[in-house]
């Protein structure tokens, strides 16, 4: 019947009313009548079919009306995205939406914008908690939530049940909606100006578990510390006589990772060992259903909040040196070309023989003499593995790789949090060379599953979205760069090039970070859609199940259909039908991650610049917008010059050209313009940080159409010479 009626409705555009829909579906009797109206009525309430002002029925679609999610604005208006244009939504039109709700939207045809919708209804609540301080006036206790909420009020009905004082952080959870909020404290974080609470309140604010369940903490207690004879099975392969080294970062606890290399006649033989985290973490445990709600570990300035509790991820699951571990290998054969010609996935028995870190390693390749005599048993190894990432990177190039080399912070933080230096994060050879190694691991594996055709989780990038890659080329333009590409199928290669022309020039970072911004986000799928950005077709995440857990589901797949070799249909149908909603939960929960990883460097670079109020520095203007530019100083600290602070002129936003032009001294302000400016203002709470400029660009804008007509002009003249002259 559904089937019918969409074909009916989508057919004639004038719609139907429901009697003619009943003459036209031949629907007889009143129970029958009835019955039909009911699904008139669920397919209305599911906005999959809509009414007009006649009451003839329509597709919803046909109508305007579409799904999708809200994202408002700091002054108070939203956007809504479809398909390549994203509809405006003025603040009057909002009804109640708040950011990043999932709504359902109507096209306005007589807006003042072009593409401009209204809110027809809230389809799901994205915020459902907020964090915030309790304030206390004349013995009266109310919350003020830390998230812009646009005069919107939270009404609290339970601090009788909490000791709270002015300025309390709290944790509120949203219990009704509407024009005001009804919430209940669940938990007190502690005093708002006690260290260390200004990031709790945004992990939290995030949806960032910190503590563990119960039951977790009760199955942990039985997780032996060190492998016994009776943990190796008969197929898992004894390599604890093989050199195998970790290299991480000094600071790094947990080590998921191992490494071992031989030189072989025509390559190389390399091993990448990674945790079998799968063996202790079964499917349907405690620990199991933590690891899955949580997804990932989450990584910010002075604390890290585990995947898994601190006596799997830095105990028995870790890679310790000197310590027998239990482990899944790739052993892989690579040629000259960077191609693996053969290879081999088993579990495996392994015990590191030394805890090398980046620093160490770069080093010894750089020629430190203390170092190479200390790990002079290394020296050959480190040499192999130069060489054989050497031939993975250049294979990956010639594939079309994007090495973005975009700046990272590194924020050094004292004991009660406070921000001491921002510094640039450096990444050095020994850096890349375990990223190579990891990234072959990782294809290798997603190539294995696939033609197999067997369930496992994928880490997809797809295809840049055609509007972005137009937006870039534009942006691209204003840079002095040429990106000519279809913009419906743009190749890796082409970015790649792109990237290599400007390697070295002053706007480069502007560049890769605005190619960045284009991207479409990676996540994760349960089919392989390929990696545009590695220019890989196939790849997954499969070296990090301590922190990841895509990676442990990679592994459990692994174990139960190669290692063990189970070839049960209905649990392969299975298993494939729950990586489908396990992989959507796994992309939300890293997006959640990354959001709050940015969130609190936000906030501590705002802090760190609240002592310097006043101070100049020298930046590159790195956006421009209808109200100001962004400015980025050397240790990625970025600030806003609002354009009502821009007082040698009055500055017009022109959009084609992505540029700030004075009306009366032509004075013009680009991306990638290097600015002295004066930090004014910090706030750590709002996480924003506000620049003035101190010198006005020398940069004059000249219109190209004002220009053509003086030429004209100029040849006339020399035209209208000549013939006198001939007459003379």
């Amino acid at each position: 019947m559904k089937e019918k009626l969409f074909e009916l409705l989508k057919k004639e555009q004038r719609g139907y009313d429901v009697h003619q829909l009943a003459e036209i579906l031949n629907i007889q009797g009143s129970d029958q009548y009835k019955k039909f109206v009911r699904q008139l009525n669920e397919l209305e309430n599911e906005w999959i079919i809509a009414r007009d002002q006649k009451d003839r029925y329509h597709m919803a679609e046909d109508l305007g009306y579409f799904q999708g999610k809200l994202r408002v604005n700091a002054k108070g208006f939203g956007f809504v995205d479809l398909d390549e244009i994203s509809y405006y939504v003025a603040k009057e039109n909002l009804h109640l939406g708040m950011d990043q709700d999932l709504v359902l939207a109507h096209i306005l045809k007589d807006g003042r914008h072009d593409t401009e919708c209204e809110i027809v209804r809230i389809l799901e609540h994205h915020n459902k908690r907020f964090v915030g301080v309790v304030k206390k006036d004349r013995d009266q206790f109310y919350f003020l939530p830390d998230k812009d909420l646009a005069k919107r009020k939270i009404l609290v009905n339970n601090y009788d049940a909490f000791p709270l004082v002015h300025d309390s952080k709290v944790l509120v959870e949203i219990d009704s909606y509407g024009r005001e909020l009804q919430g209940h404290i669940t938990k007190v974080l502690g005093y708002k100006y006690d260290p260390g609470i200004d990031i709790l309140s945004l992990l939290l604010e995030n949806d960032i578990y910190t503590e563990f369940m119960e039951a977790t903490l009760k199955e942990i207690e039985k997780v032996p510390d060190h492998v016994e004879p009776s943990m190796i099975e008969d197929h898992r392969q004894d390599l604890r006589d093989l050199l195998t080294i970790t290299i991480d970062g000094e600071d790094a606890r947990d080590f998921d990772d191992a490494i071992s290399i031989q030189k072989e006649k025509d390559g190389y033989r390399l091993w990448v060992h990674i945790a079998d985290v799968s063996y202790y973490v079964r499917e349907g445990s405690a620990l199991d259903k933590e690891a899955y709600r949580r997804g990932t570990s989450v990584y910010v300035t002075d604390r890290v909040v585990p995947m898994l509790p601190q006596v799997l991820s830095n105990g028995i699951c870790s890679l310790n040196p000197k310590e027998d571990r239990l482990a899944i290998t790739a052993q892989m054969d690579i040629d000259k070309s960077g191609t693996i010609r053969a290879y081999q996935l088993y579990p495996s028995i392994i015990n590191s023989d030394e805890r090398m870190t980046y620093t160490k390693v770069n080093r010894i390749m750089d020629g430190d003499l203390a170092l190479m005599k200390e790990y002079s048993h290394l020296l050959a190894m480190i040499s192999y593995m130069q060489e054989c990432a050497g031939w993975i990177r250049q294979r990956r190039h010639a594939l079309g790789a994007i090495n973005f080399d975009t700046k990272e912070a590194r924020i050094v933080v004292n004991e009660q949090g406070e921000p001491q230096e921002i510094l640039l994060r450096e990444r050095g050879e020994a850096e890349r060379i375990i990223e190579d190694f990891m990234i072959c691991a990782n294809e290798c594996v997603a190539a294995h599953l696939k033609w197999l055709d067997l369930p496992a989780m994928y880490r997809v990038h797809e295809q840049p979205e055609p509007k972005k890659v137009r937006t870039f080329a534009r942006i691209a333009k204003t840079l002095g760069y040429s990106f000519v590409v279809n913009i419906t199928n743009v190749h890796a290669n082409q970015f790649q090039k792109l990237l290599e022309e400007a390697k070295g020039k002053e706007n480069y970072d502007v560049l890769s970070s605005y190619m960045l911004r284009s991207m479409q986000k990676a996540r994760y799928d349960a089919h392989c859609l390929g990696h545009f950005g590695l220019g890989l077709s196939e790849y997954l995440h499969f070296t990090s199940p301590i922190r990841r857990y895509p990676d442990l589901v990679v592994h459990r797949m692994l174990h139960r259909y190669v290692f063990e070799t189970n070839q049960d249909e209905k649990q392969i149908e299975k298993d494939a039908r729950w990586i489908v909603q396990a992989a959507a939960d796994a992309s939300v929960r890293e997006r959640c991650a990354q959001e709050a990883e940015r969130d609190v460097d936000d906030m501590k670079k705002a802090q760190y610049m609240e002592r310097y109020v006043g101070n100049a520095y020298v930046g590159k203007v790195s956006g421009v917008t209808r109200f100001g530019l962004f400015v980025e100083l050397e240790n990625t600290i970025e600030g806003l010059v609002h354009i009502s602070s821009m007082k040698d002129d009055r500055y017009q936003y022109h959009e084609e050209a992505l540029c700030l032009i004075g009306e009366h001294t032509a004075t013009v302000y680009r991306m990638g313009d290097e600015v002295k400016v004066r930090c004014v203002a910090a706030n750590r709470w709002k996480r924003q940080i506000d620049f003035e400029l101190l010198a006005p660009s020398k940069r004059k804008w000249k219109k190209r159409a004002e220009e053509k007509p003086a030429k004209e002009n100029h040849f006339r003249k020399r035209r209208q010479k000549g013939r006198l002259r001939k007459r003379r």
